[in-house]
């Protein structure tokens, strides 16, 4: 295989080590005897920053809003990215240890352990990672919460001998301030390893505190390189500036008499106020802190609505996911949850893109799926602020809204996706906010906009393609039927009148622009992925993208978001069309796996890893190289339409549950039975290197586990379903 373990992926681990020249260790040592500051790194920048695999294993953070850190964990064992100060900025790329007996080996944790992680207690983002040396030499236990009232990471670090013996421990910590690990300065002096960059700044201190420190650049420089060649500590470097810092430090633990010890990362504007925090963490003491987290989780749970009995056989992953949706959410933008805390293919040897991201993106339709979940699960407060975000925020003067946008409402993406204009007036609706400003500033702007430049939509919600999509015009469709009924609340019949007449046009038009008569996969109708013209019975070609096919004929591509039409209330569960279409779906994207029934994307997706488990990656046309793989949110959604035609949905919440990893993070892709699956680390059934955890998994699995206590997707507007599909709900 051409995959990488994520430890050895590391540059340092691929770069050649150079020494420092004799002169510069031999004054090392002497400014060391004299108890001086060390001097500063050579190697600047040192190698190219990148950021982590996004297979996450565990992600926290304090409920509240007084701290402005979130951490995640790395299915290798380490804790990656740290967010600081909003859920748009990584600035940590990882904290990871090293152990040695300072003669004859020197090993990190990630490529030398076998890895656990448990989840301290299941009523708390608490998590705890298990290291064990495949040699039984020693084992590394560490438990992450961050500081309530400050903005702090704390790690409660216990390292235990297995064999007798005495080891060295070391901690090697990798800034990237500001989401930016090359520009990052960092001095290392009495016992406290300080990091800079024209925004932020870091401190790691530890009680009992640092016995020796270095500040280094990466693959030159830093401790990890000086460690592997001597198994010991030589270079202690005060200072190093502007590049891609590594900052190390050996603990004041031997694994023996001396095993317990306690990290705190603290963070601020300057490097006083890091220290400062990162301190005043550490005096309050890892146990205090970590109560008082969990108690701000416990008392979230506590005041949303019982876990409904549904749920009550995957109760862990239920209430992790509505910690999740909640942790997702930036604590200085308030309603804006973002779509994951993590990178997917932007580690390896490339970055697609500086900053980090899109998955750090707020984007209209990923929080609609949040929101509407949250509502569900008795956290109105977050639904309202989400909406809140959307048209106070995101919203344009146009009532549009854009493809996605920073935390802090600044579009990134250019595109336009009608869904993501329609979605937000039907989570009004759901909401109930029918008051005059919210309706005239607005609903009734962006209904507008969509009665002015619907149905067809410039790309749909997988973004690559635009055209008649079946899945956007549900979401229009159901958008413009509740924007009529605030209209009318709001006095306003003549708007009310356009937008349902507009809607009923193109609830009846759809099937005559997306279903298919003559296609090549059924001798019988079904709904199209899209239509790039309007005419399903023509062999109009496009480029699917991803690697596929340069120019596939529309017939030949089909997609599950049909069901929005069902989901939404845009058509009866049972019309003929959507029955049809189904098998034809099942046929071409259905994916049996141990874990239960999962769907991908839609034929010829490219947007997941190599056959081989690299990394996906743009490429050309025609060429295959990358799988989209199945995705676990295609379970939820086809649990809702199981509700509306009377069968169990049981099985379809298990799934999406089993489809978790030990820290009970949803994915958003899974290994689907096509190569890498079923080979050592590629288990079909469950996550891949995408997206984890999801947002938008989470608040399905949420979502689904309520529909299947009310009999019905809780999510349907029923002013859309009474009109529609003759199914009409208090």
């Amino acid at each position: 295989m051409s995959f990488i373990h994520a430890g050895d992926n590391h540059p340092s681990a691929r770069q050649p080590i150079l020494r420092p020249h004799g002169w510069l260790a031999l004054v090392t040592g002497l400014l060391l005897l004299s108890g001086c500051a060390g001097p500063p790194a050579p190697g600047r920048p040192g190698s190219l920053a990148i950021w982590t695999p996004a297979n996450k294993v565990g992600f926290g953070t304090a409920h509240g809003e007084s701290s402005h850190v979130w951490y995640t964990l790395g299915a290798s064992g380490e804790l990656t990215e740290v967010y600081y100060p909003t859920l748009g900025t990584p600035s940590v790329r990882d904290l990871r240890f090293v152990v040695s007996d300072g003669r004859t080996f020197a090993e990190s944790e990630q490529d030398a352990t076998e890895h656990r992680v448990e989840l301290v207690e299941p009523r708390s983002l608490t998590y705890r990672q298990v290291n064990t040396a495949r040699s039984g030499r020693y084992r590394l236990t560490k438990t992450y919460v961050t500081d309530p009232g400050r903005d702090a990471l704390l790690v409660d670090v216990r390292f235990e001998s297995l064999s007798g013996e005495p080891y060295a421990l070391y901690v090697v910590y990798d800034p990237s301030l500001s989401n930016d690990g090359m520009d990052d300065s960092g001095t290392s002096h009495d016992g406290v390893l300080l990091a800079t960059d024209a925004k932020a700044a870091s401190a790691l201190m530890a009680r009992p505190a640092f016995t020796r420190t270095s500040s280094g650049f990466l693959g030159v420089s830093d401790g990890w390189t000086d460690l592997r060649e001597d198994y010991t500590l030589s270079w202690s470097y005060g200072s190093a500036s502007e590049g891609n810092v590594v900052q190390t430090a050996r603990l004041a633990v031997d694994g023996r008499s001396r095993q317990q010890v306690t990290l705190a990362l603290g963070f601020g504007p300057t490097a006083r106020e890091a220290q400062r925090t990162a301190r005043g963490s550490l005096e309050t003491g890892f146990q205090e802190l970590a109560q008082r987290y969990a108690a701000g989780w416990h008392a979230y749970l506590d005041s949303l609505s019982p876990a409904p009995a549904s749920a009550q056989a995957w109760r862990t992953t239920y209430d992790v996911s509505v910690m999740v949706m909640a942790a997702s959410e930036d604590k200085t933008y308030r309603g804006a949850y973002i779509a994951s805390p993590s990178m997917p293919w932007v580690w390896g040897t490339r970055k697609l893109e500086n900053p980090s991201g899109p998955y750090h993106l707020v984007w209209s339709r990923d929080l609609y799926q949040v929101a509407t979940a949250l509502l569900a699960a008795g956290d109105r407060a977050g639904a309202e602020r989400s909406l809140d975000h959307l048209f106070q925020v995101q919203q344009k003067p146009d009532g549009s809204f854009p493809q996605n946008a920073e935390v802090d409402g600044t579009p990134r993406w250019t595109s336009l996706q009608l869904d993501e204009v329609a979605l937000p007036i039907v989570l009004a609706w759901q909401l109930g906010r029918a008051d005059a400003r919210t309706y005239t500033e607005h609903i009734r702007k962006a209904a507008d906009f969509l009665v002015a430049n619907g149905p067809i939509t410039p790309q749909e919600r997988w973004e690559n393609q635009g055209g008649y999509s079946p899945g956007t015009i549900a979401a229009e469709v159901a958008g413009l039927i509740c924007a009529a009924d605030l209209a009318r609340r709001n006095g306003d019949t003549a708007s009310a009148e356009r937008y349902e007449a507009t809607a009923d046009a193109w609830q009846r038009q759809v099937e005559g622009w997306t279903v298919t008569a003559n296609g090549p996969l059924a001798q019988h109708p079904y709904y199209l992925r899209l239509t790039k013209d309007g005419n399903p019975n023509a062999g109009t070609t496009y480029s699917v993208g991803d690697g596929g096919p340069s120019a596939v004929d529309q017939r030949r591509v089909v997609d599950p978001s049909f069901l929005e039409l069902v989901r939404l209330g845009v058509k009866p569960a049972d019309d003929p069309a959507i029955v049809r279409t189904l098998p034809v779906v099942d046929a071409q994207l259905r994916v049996e796996t141990p874990n239960g029934p999962f769907w991908r994307r839609y034929d010829f997706d490219g947007y997941g890893e190599t056959r081989e488990g690299a990394p996906w990656d743009i490429s050309e046309p025609d060429t295959g190289l990358t799988l989209g793989r199945a995705w676990p949110i295609f379970a939820g959604e086809r649990g809702e339409y199981a509700l509306l035609v009377g069968q169990p949905a049981d099985g379809f919440l298990a799934a999406m549950a089993r489809s978790g990893n030990d820290g009970y993070m949803l994915p958003e892709q899974v290994w689907d039975g096509r190569p890498p699956s079923g080979e050592p680390g590629f288990v079909p059934g469950e996550g891949t290197f995408s997206a984890t955890p999801l947002v938008w998994s989470h608040a399905q699995f949420v979502r689904l586990a309520w529909s299947i206590q009310a009999g019905y997707p809780v999510e349907q507007p029923s002013v859309v379903a009474c009109r529609y599909a003759r199914v009409c709900r208090e």
